[in-house]
């Protein structure tokens, strides 16, 4: 094993949200340099969200860069503190640059459409034939495995884990405060600051101090707001369920022995269901945004159109939805589609969000959630959500949304079956 080096001169990134990105380790440096991380640059952070707010152009390389800044913030105020061990200080630092290298291009829909989770290829960048992985290995040949299982949360190392994967963690403080600012509202605001302040490490976890608890609530709130006004806006979701269909036309047309005019090479694994780790670090938003921008003069309709809507920003429109009353209404509109010659399987889409901003201890159930505990002067823990009554008032409680998209424009040039027209506007209202 080789120690952990010093570089000569400290260098630093200049970042809009924490002012300056400071590197120390050598082997921090050399990481951010692969191209397994390089790639982040060319993923967005917000997905389809730039199609929103316009604003949202930045990458998943700042975000991990700036996880990376707060854990080392906070590594910094737990020197000399007894539950801290600074052997681990190294293991944390990589875990929180690392933490989405595994994101694909436009990530979550991605993801949906291929049945893929970027937290497999996380950990199949940092354990496999990659230069992150040669790099990792200069601390021993076993401290990747340390660092994938800190991501993926079957580390031992409680406090480490929960630095970057709690409810109240260095992943969660950068994205809202970035994607606030990328977005432009002053939702995600909160004071870090304090949060990072009054910190403590437990053996088990990072807690707060009683007297930081309004700040934590700021955040929590802020959250919240985020998830509600920005994370589930519901043009971003029209753009997604756009984006959505394209892929599921595109992988039906593979299927189907359609000949497309610049064939999908870089799609072929992901539409077979056995995309490797080399084919997955092809892909970025640059590369899909190719073909889709190719895609527009496909003699396919259904694709050609999909995709000049997703190029050229014109979105589907929705209204609201309640598939708990609403779905024979649904059912009468699929028919009604078939009828006027509009696929409802691409532009008749149930589209679903929900969150739960705050979740107490539920031992035993699936996702289940640690808790933020608050350290009272006499040394006690206390869960958050007995102290604070705002808090409690959103504890466990989850909210759901459904929308219905639908292309107005499809509707409205319904000149020659009027009768599908008015009844499919009868429907939504519209």
């Amino acid at each position: 094993m080789v120690m952990n080096e010093q570089l000569n001169e400290e260098k630093v990134f200049k970042d809009p949200v924490h002012r300056y990105i400071h590197v120390r380790d050598q082997l921090i440096w050399e990481l951010i340099g692969t191209k397994e991380f390089q790639r982040l640059r060319r993923i967005r952070q917000l997905g389809t969200t730039y199609l929103t707010f316009h604003g949202a152009e930045h990458s998943r390389f700042s975000h991990s860069l700036g996880v990376y800044e707060i854990v080392r913030r906070i590594i910094d105020i737990f020197q000399d503190r007894p539950a801290w061990n600074n052997k681990d200080r190294l293991l944390s630092l990589c875990a929180a640059l690392l933490h989405d290298v595994g994101h694909g291009p436009f990530s979550h829909s991605f993801e949906k459409v291929f049945h893929l989770d970027h937290e497999d290829f996380t950990r199949g960048i940092i354990l496999g034939d990659t230069e992150i992985n040669l790099i990792l290995r200069k601390m021993g040949n076993d401290f990747p495995k340390k660092v994938a299982d800190v991501i993926a949360k079957t580390s031992d190392n409680k406090l480490v884990v929960s630095l970057i994967s709690s409810q109240i963690d260095a992943d969660r403080m950068d994205y809202l405060l970035r994607d606030a600012y990328f977005t432009g509202v002053s939702y995600g605001q909160f004071d870090i600051e304090r949060i990072l302040r009054v910190m403590r490490p437990r053996e088990d976890q990072v807690v707060i101090k009683q007297s930081g608890m309004h700040a934590v609530e700021d955040y929590i709130m802020s959250r919240y707001q985020m998830y509600w006004q920005i994370y589930f806006h519901p043009v971003t979701r029209s753009a997604e369920v756009i984006l959505t269909k394209i892929l599921h036309r595109a992988k039906h047309l593979k299927e189907s022995g359609y000949q497309f005019k610049l064939q999908p090479v870089h799609f072929y694994s992901l539409f077979a269901g056995n995309v490797t780790l080399t084919d997955y670090l092809k892909l970025d938003e640059a590369v899909v945004l190719y073909y889709f921008q190719i895609w527009q003069e496909e003699e396919d309709a259904i694709l050609q159109d999909l995709c000049r809507r997703f190029m050229n920003r014109n979105l589907f429109k929705y209204v609201e939805f309640n598939p708990n009353l609403q779905m024979n209404e649904w059912r009468e509109l699929y028919e009604t589609f078939k009828e006027a010659g509009i696929d409802p399987d691409y532009y008749l889409v149930v589209d679903s969000s929900s969150d739960l901003p705050y979740d107490f201890y539920r031992p035993g159930e699936e996702g289940e959630r640690l808790p933020i505990h608050l350290l009272k002067p006499s040394g006690e823990l206390r869960e958050l959500s007995r102290e604070s009554e705002v808090v409690e008032a959103i504890s466990g409680k989850k909210r759901t949304d459904h929308k219905l998209y639908y292309p107005k424009d499809l509707i409205n040039d319904l000149t020659k079956n009027r009768d599908a027209k008015e009844k499919i506007k009868q429907i939504l209202n519209d």
